[in-house]
């Protein structure tokens, strides 16, 4: 890196970080204020934009001495590059710094966009260090160290973020909060194996604990635990499940818990529930067996079923995600699967939203040299690929488009039959409606 924070010395003011959240689906951004905390522990005066719920002004890009920018999730990438080129055009001194799980995936481009810096992992020193013009030791650290307490404060209030829809209907503020880093786990076509390699990092407990009861004090009734996967330590995560219904037992939580940790921890889910889950998201993808052993998701569609019955026997709602367009389904595979979800009544589990996830596979993907991906495509950086059957890709442009105007489930359903050419079947009306958020989770 060429370019140098000033240190302050003496009297002088301290240095103004400017750290910014592009897009993290209605949750409270906790990459940002753990930062935000990190900074303020070396010395920095923080301000935080949250550009989901509200705008990059001038003011506050010429305020900064350097400029963080989270990029957790693909879409958060795309608009902080457009950050990026903002700041380092109006700014060309500073230092900008990316952090977060497709920051080192993407390096050229953000580098390109502007950018002296990206780290990711166990990366708070290193965003420390690139902020003041230091170079990290390397972008992708997997040391533990003791985290801070989250910086809540710069965020936005609770009020202006997803809420839990209980299951009465009723409107709930939600808080959010990460018990680990990493996953165990090596599914292909997720962005954490390719930056922690199947390695869990635990935060201190009472660093969880005191995270969630600033939340709560600030209004919170609700806590979404964000972490890949929560039982990847399941002893970790129920001590902290404990001490916090102890503490606070009419606040509920949801958080999200792989399906093959459903069947090998069963036995925990009658406590899961009594602790006040809400409910589990749980990364299914998909039925067909042949498209989850290309995705290593390490379950069947009978592992499905089995934990659907388990969760649903100990009271557990279970909201599964998918990602129904990859390379590998057909259209008659894309109706088994709106069958699965019907005859299994999870039509009021599941958002419309996920009825038209088309699977990407950014940089550095584990998926990247499966024979149906092309060349990274530069403006929509994700590897290119093409279904064998142009109705497929027809269809989830058009489902995409049904659920971008406002339309349900059941108006999806009736375009995927209809690109199979199959009469529509009535839609039985759904005998349980989970709870949710307002604003659905990805996983």
């Amino acid at each position: 890196m060429t370019r140098r924070a000033t240190t302050p010395t003496g009297d002088a003011p301290p240095r103004r970080a400017l750290v910014v959240a592009c897009y993290e689906l209605g949750r409270p951004p906790h990459g940002v204020a753990l930062a935000a905390a990190a900074l303020s522990r070396a010395g920095w005066s923080v301000r935080a934009v949250d550009l989901s719920v509200d705008r990059l002004d001038d003011d506050a890009v010429h305020g900064a001495d350097a400029v963080a920018i989270a990029v957790p999730m693909h879409t958060a990438l795309r608009l902080g590059a457009a950050v990026g080129r903002r700041v380092r055009a109006a700014r060309p001194g500073i230092p900008i710094v990316y952090f977060g799980s497709y920051a080192p995936l993407n390096e050229a481009y953000l580098r390109a966009c502007g950018a002296d810096a990206v780290v990711a992992g166990e990366c708070e020193s290193a965003l420390v260090d690139a902020m003041a013009g230091r170079t990290p030791a390397a972008p992708v650290s997997l040391s533990r160290a003791r985290l801070p307490v989250p910086r809540r404060d710069v965020l936005p209030p609770l009020s202006r973020y997803a809420k839990l829809v209980d299951a009465g209907g009723r409107q709930r503020l939600a808080g959010y909060t990460e018990a680990t880093r990493g996953c165990l786990h090596m599914c292909r076509h997720c962005p954490i194996p390719p930056i922690y390699g199947g390695r869990l990092v635990p935060v201190d407990r009472d660093v969880v604990l005191a995270d969630i009861a600033q939340q709560i004090a600030a209004g919170a009734e609700h806590i979404s635990f964000g972490d890949p996967d929560f039982w990847c330590g399941p002893g970790h995560a129920m001590r902290i499940l404990r001490d916090m219904h102890d503490r606070w037992p009419g606040v509920s939580f949801d958080a999200t818990i792989k399906i093959e940790h459903l069947l090998r921890h069963a036995a925990l889910l009658p406590e899961l529930r009594r602790l006040g889950c809400a409910f589990v998201v749980s990364a299914v993808e998909a039925v067909d067996d042949r498209v989850l052993a290309k995705l290593a998701k390490g379950h069947t569609r009978a592992d499905v079923d089995r934990a659907l019955a388990l969760a649903r026997e100990a009271g557990v709602p279970v909201r599964p995600t998918f990602v129904p367009f990859t390379p590998w389904i057909d259209l008659p595979g894309l109706l088994d699967l709106l069958d699965f979800i019907e005859s299994r009544d999870l039509v009021g589990a599941v958002d419309p939203v996920q009825l038209t996830v088309r699977l990407l596979v950014p940089p550095g993907s584990l998926l990247a040299d499966e024979p149906e991906m092309g060349p990274v495509d530069a403006e929509r950086l994700t590897h290119v690929w093409t279904h064998r059957d142009e109705r497929v890709d027809a269809l989830q442009r058009r489902a995409e488009a049904i659920v971008a105007a406002g339309g349900d489930y059941a108006a999806v359903r009736a375009a995927y039959y209809q690109a199979a050419g199959v009469a529509l079947p009535p839609l039985r009306p759904p005998e349980r409606i989970a709870p949710r958020m307002t604003e659905p989770w990805f996983c």
